[in-house]
C-alpha cells in the first residue's frame, strides 16, 4: 500500500533547492529561451484537504524562473496503484495576483475507476491548455503547481518526480557549435515500426517510447522495461485528445517503472542532442514529418527516436512511420527545420542514476536545474 508517508520519505530535495535560491545562477545567465526545473521531493509543498474526503492536495510555493516564459509543460512520474489517481494543475502569479488554475492532466493507470485525460475547454483571458501545454497570453516569471492525490481505502499515488519546462515562444537562441564527440556514434536502439500494428498511423509516440524502453531493457538486463507498442498505447491513450500523442502521458508511463525517470523538455540546438547521444542516451523528438523528409507540405506532427549521428554530423533516426528500414539518415538541415515545429521538444527517458550530460543552459534535470528554484 502506498500512503503519504512513502511520498515524503523519498527525499527532501525540493526544500534544499528552495534554500539554494540565494546562490543560484547569475542574473545574466543565458537560458536560450527555455528552462527546466526538476523536483524530486515535496516537503516544501503545503498539504491541505481536498473536496473529496481522504484525498490530499499539495500546493507548491511560488517558483521563480530565471526569465519570463509564456509556455509550460509539466511532467510527472508516479506509481499509481489500482484505485488511485492524480490531478495536476498550474498557474502563474504576477504582482501578488494569480491566474486561475489550469488543469494539466488527470492521470490514472487504470481507467475503470478514474479517468486518464486532458481537460477540454480551458481558455480564458490568461491563457489556454493545448492538451499537454499551458500557453499564456503574456510571459510570466512566477508559477505555482497544485496536485491532488486521490484514491480509495487510504491508498494514494506515490509521486516520484515532477518536471517543469518553461519556454519563450518568441525566443531565437541561435546556433551552437556541434558536439563532434557524438559523430560516428550509433546507439543499439531496437527498431520498431508503428505500421506493424492495427491503427498504426496513430502510434508514433508509443512506438518511440517502446524503442526507448527496449533500449534500456537490454542495457540494464531488465525484462520489465521491454513493453510492446499496444500495451503502451493502451496505457497512454487520452480519451479527450482521442489518441496516444499526449506528451506528458507518454512520459508518465515511461517514468512509472522502478528506477526510471522520464520527462518532456525543450532544447535549443542540435548540439544538445549530440550531448545526450555522446552520453549513451537516445532521445525522442517531436517534429514535423514532412519537413524531416524535405517536403514543403504539412505540418504533420510525428515522434521519432534519435539514435546517433554519422561521421559528418547528420542525424541517424529510428523512424517508426515506415514499414521497413526503420533506421534512416536525414540531413542535419532537415532535422533543424522539422524539430522547430515543436519548439525543440524532446522525450528524455533514462535510469534515475544516469550520469547526465553537462547542462550548459538549465534545459534538463541536473544540479543546475535544481539550483534555479526560488520563491517569493
Amino acid at each position: 500500500m502506498y500512503g503519504m508517508m512513502s511520498l515524503y520519505k523519498r527525499t527532501a530535495l525540493i526544500g534544499a533547492a528552495f534554500l539554494f535560491a540565494g546562490i543560484g545562477l547569475a542574473a545574466d545567465f543565458n537560458f536560450r529561451g527555455t528552462q527546466y526545473i526538476g523536483l524530486t521531493g515535496f516537503s516544501s509543498f503545503t498539504k491541505s484537504k481536498a473536496e473529496i474526503p481522504g484525498d490530499v492536495v499539495l500546493t507548491s510555493p511560488e517558483i521563480l524562473t530565471g526569465a519570463k516564459y509564456d509556455e509550460l509543460v509539466v511532467s510527472w512520474n508516479a506509481e499509481t496503484p489500482y484505485g488511485t489517481y492524480l490531478r495536476m494543475e498550474a498557474r502563474a502569479i504576477e504582482l501578488g495576483k494569480a491566474t486561475p488554475w489550469f488543469v494539466m492532466g488527470l492521470w490514472s493507470s487504470n481507467t475503470e475507476r478514474y479517468p486518464r485525460e486532458s481537460v477540454l475547454g480551458q481558455t480564458n483571458e490568461f491563457g489556454r491548455v493545448a492538451t499537454d501545454t499551458l500557453i499564456f497570453t503574456r510571459p510570466h516569471q512566477s508559477f505555482q503547481i497544485r496536485l491532488t492525490l486521490g484514491g480509495e481505502y487510504m491508498t494514494k499515488p506515490n509521486l516520484k518526480y515532477l518536471g517543469l519546462n518553461f519556454a519563450d515562444s518568441k525566443a531565437q537562441p541561435g546556433i551552437l557549435a556541434p558536439n563532434k564527440k557524438a559523430w560516428g556514434t550509433v546507439l543499439p536502439v531496437p527498431e520498431k515500426s508503428q505500421m506493424a500494428y492495427p491503427n498504426g498511423k496513430e502510434l508514433c509516440s508509443p512506438t518511440t517510447v517502446s524503442m526507448m524502453l527496449s533500449y534500456w531493457s537490454q542495457k540494464l538486463d531488465r525484462r520489465d522495461l521491454n513493453r510492446d507498442v499496444p500495451e503502451i498505447s493502451e496505457n497512454v491513450f487520452d480519451r479527450n485528445w482521442k489518441g496516444t500523442g499526449n506528451w506528458v502521458f507518454n512520459m508518465a508511463y515511461a517514468g512509472s517503472f522502478k528506477g526510471m525517470r522520464a520527462y518532456v523538455t525543450r532544447l535549443s540546438d542540435v548540439s544538445e542532442l549530440e550531448d545526450w547521444i555522446a552520453q549513451g542516451v537516445p532521445v525522442g523528438l517531436s517534429l514535423c514529418y514532412d519537413k524531416l523528409r524535405g517536403r514543403k507540405s504539412g505540418p504533420s506532427g510525428h515522434l521519432v527516436t534519435l539514435v546517433g549521428f554519422t561521421e559528418k554530423g547528420d542525424p541517424i533516426i529510428n523512424d517508426p512511420g515506415t514499414s521497413e528500414n526503420v533506421q534512416k539518415v536525414f540531413s542535419r538541415r532537415n532535422l533543424v527545420n522539422a524539430w522547430a515545429y515543436s519548439r525543440n521538444a524532446v522525450y528524455l527517458v533514462y535510469p534515475e542514476n544516469t550520469d547526465v550530460p553537462k547542462d550548459r543552459f538549465a534545459h534538463w534535470h541536473s544540479w543546475t536545474s535544481r539550483q534555479q528554484i526560488s520563491t517569493r
